[in-house]
C-alpha cells in the first residue's frame, strides 16, 4: 500500500509524530485539525471562530492535495461542550454544501491545549 503525505504551510502544524493529510487508495484521511494558526497559535475564543479556523485548517490541507471542500465525504467533529453544537454547526454550513459529508459529532473530555474543537476528515480523491 503506497501513502502520499500532504501537508501545508498554510495549516497548522503537526503537534505529534502524525501527518497532517495520508493519501492512499483513492482517498485522502485528513488528521484532526485545531483551531491553531500556522504558527501554532490558538486563534479564537468562541467555538465559532475556532470552528472556522480549524476548517480552514482542512481546506489548506485539501488544497495542498488539490481538492476542495467538495471531496468530503466524512467529518468526526469533537466538541469539549455539546451546548456548542448549534454555534458550530453555522460555521460547518458555511464551509460544505449540498449533498452534505457524512458526520459524528462527540463530546469530548478535552483537546490539546484546552480548545473547544477538533475537526477530522476523509475525501475522495477527484
Amino acid at each position: 500500500m503506497i501513502k502520499q503525505p500532504h501537508a501545508s504551510p498554510k495549516a497548522a502544524p503537526p503537534v505529534g509524530p502524525y501527518s497532517p493529510a495520508i493519501e492512499s487508495g483513492g482517498m485522502l484521511f485528513l488528521s484532526g485539525q485545531v483551531p491553531f494558526d500556522a504558527d501554532g497559535n490558538i486563534v479564537g475564543e468562541t467555538i465559532a471562530d475556532q470552528a472556522r479556523q480549524a476548517l480552514s485548517n482542512l481546506q489548506h490541507l485539501l488544497a495542498a492535495a488539490a481538492l476542495t471542500n467538495h471531496a468530503v465525504v466524512k467529518t468526526t467533529i469533537y466538541l469539549t461542550d455539546m451546548d456548542d453544537f448549534p454555534a458550530m454547526n453555522e460555521v460547518y454550513a458555511e464551509f460544505f454544501e449540498k449533498p452534505w459529508p457524512a458526520r459524528s459529532t462527540v463530546a469530548v473530555a478535552g483537546l490539546p491545549k484546552g480548545v473547544k474543537v477538533e475537526i477530522e476528515a476523509i475525501a475522495m480523491m477527484e
